[in-house]
């Protein structure tokens, strides 16, 4: 586990923007209806957007938390775009992506004092 976040780590910023590209493509995908997938819209969106944040705040690059300030304005953009490509956008979904954006670095915080925690003690 600690490889994996390691990696995570060093390519962080193509792991954002993989993340970010897939939520724009999720996000703005023409749908009839909402596929019948667990949990809710609110869920799915909180999820997304902590997925998103974690990885730069596992890193901590300069002025990392500009990037969950961009994250944030995007997910607002994407909810303005979402009423013209036959979607609903939500005042609610930007209320739960700020959520996630949150709980991602409150995981990645968690994550480095497990990290830390496990690396200081003696085997």
């Amino acid at each position: 586990m600690i490889r994996f976040i390691a990696i995570i780590k060093r390519h962080w910023s193509a792991v954002t923007f993989a993340i970010l590209v897939i939520i724009t493509f999720l996000s703005l995908w023409p749908l009839d209806e909402l596929p019948p997938v667990p949990g809710t819209d609110k869920t799915h969106h909180f999820i997304a957007y902590a997925l998103l944040m974690i990885p730069a705040a596992l890193r901590r690059p300069n002025n990392w938390i500009l990037y969950g300030l961009f994250f944030a304005a995007f997910s607002g953009a994407i909810e303005l775009v979402q009423p013209f490509v036959n979607r609903y956008g939500e005042w609610m979904d930007m209320l739960a992506n700020a959520g996630g954006l949150i709980c991602g670095i409150i995981t990645a915080g968690l994550i480095d004092f497990i990290i830390s925690d496990r690396q200081d003690k003696p085997v």
